[in-house]
């Protein structure tokens, strides 16, 4: 017999360009089946649950969501909120009050834990109950994952800043870093890549947190890339740590900024860049060096949305709906790459998700661990998108100086 109720869909953690695919395509595909008397979605995620905040996205019309599905950020607002065991008791205690028969959270490493959460105390209570886990994060961070929905998109933006970067540098030279989200892993900050069209475009140098970061041998390779090209174009991720994985920014000051969760504030002060540019004008005699934090920049840009991405955000949504409903069945939905370039979505267990953290492979990580293979390119160029800008020179001869 189909399981009767709600639907409730709830948005967690920092937002993305197509996080709303993921939630119109749960939201549509849902309203397909009889057994679905209802299906609210929750404003500001889980703290929404517990606050009863719902809205009836029953009534919306198809036409409105499938506008809402193109803008970036998080339509039903999201919270940082980091559920305990009691937290999540409060969550289920709602759902179960209002019928909610189905529950769909997008979101990253811990809201997939706070599906997991939910799911067992629905468990314990007998009830009869699915819980799925959609994924989403810019950070690519996400276990038995290919990629997440909101990393191309992500990507895409940051391939499109360094090489709008590297025009610049090229045409007034000197040292350029950019500092690019990623507390563990360096997906995004690898994407910048892709600012390279040219054998001496920038970035020349990207440094990924899987790889020890060392203020000498950075300060000898912008060195070495500023002698060779006359200039320097650098990409480095927020979370790059030193051998003995102690963050370069809390080895460089004392005083950080922390959030609620005790985590160091990392590029959202602009303070990494900073302390770098100054390192480097300090231990060369490069005098044009200038730094920015990328930071929220990255995440919602509108107009600059990967294709790939949003339809792969729509699907996660879609499949959630119709493993839970049609299927009856509990997980977190993966992405699997199949051939190039073409994907299929996996259902697996939420304990195989929910707290892991994935990192860049070596093959996708140079020898000298400032820069990437050929490998991470061939990843990554089809999640940008089908239609990729670059940039073009002036090929024509010099002409004979006459004096």
């Amino acid at each position: 017999m189909a399981l009767q109720g709600k639907v409730v869909v709830a948005q967690g953690g920092g937002p993305t360009a197509v996080i709303n695919q993921s939630l119109v395509g749960v939201v549509l595909e849902s309203r397909k089946f009889q057994q679905v008397t209802r299906v609210y979605g929750a404003l500001h995620g889980v703290r929404g649950i517990v606050d009863e905040e719902f809205l009836d996205l029953t009534q919306e019309t198809t036409n409105n969501l499938e506008k809402v599905a193109n803008t970036p950020g998080a339509a039903m607002l999201s919270t940082r909120d980091k559920p305990d065991e009691a937290y999540c008791r409060e969550v289920f205690k709602v759902l179960r009050a209002h019928n909610a028969r189905y529950f769909f959270y997008i979101g990253g490493n811990d809201s997939s834990d706070t599906v997991r959460i939910v799911n067992q105390e629905a468990d314990k209570a007998g009830y009869e109950f699915r819980a799925i886990h959609i994924p989403k994060t810019i950070d690519n961070d996400l276990v038995l994952n290919d990629h997440t929905p909101g990393y191309g998109s992500a990507a895409r933006f940051v391939g499109q800043a360094f090489a709008g970067v590297n025009l610049d540098n090229r045409s007034i030279p000197g040292v350029y870093i950019g500092v690019v989200m990623g507390r563990h892993a360096g997906f995004l900050t690898a994407a910048a890549c892709w600012g390279q069209k040219y054998p001496d475009d920038g970035p020349h140098l990207i440094y990924l947190p899987e790889r020890p970061f060392s203020l000498d041998k950075f300060v000898a390779d912008v060195k070495n890339a500023y002698k060779k090209y006359g200039r320097c174009v650098v990409a480095v991720s927020e979370g790059v740590v030193d051998k003995d994985h102690k963050s370069i920014m809390l080895k460089m000051v004392d005083n950080v900024e922390r959030d609620a969760h005790g985590n160091v504030q990392l590029s959202g002060t602009g303070m990494l860049g900073d302390l770098l540019a100054n390192y480097i004008k300090k231990h060369t005699d490069i005098k044009r060096v200038r730094a920015d934090t990328f930071g929220y920049l990255q995440r919602s840009f509108l107009g600059c949305v990967s294709d790939v991405d949003q339809q792969e955000a729509r699907e996660v949504g879609e499949k959630a709906a119709q493993f839970a409903i049609w299927e009856d069945r509990d997980g977190s939905i993966t992405i699997r790459r199949t051939g190039y370039y073409s994907v299929d979505y996996k259902l697996v267990n939420l304990e195989e998700v929910a707290g892991k953290t994935r990192i860049m492979p070596d093959e996708f990580i140079n020898a000298e661990g400032n820069h990437v293979t050929d490998a991470f390119r061939f990843y990554v160029r089809p999640l940008l998108g089908s239609s990729y800008p670059v940039g073009h020179r002036i090929r024509a001869p010099r002409v004979a100086k006459l004096l």
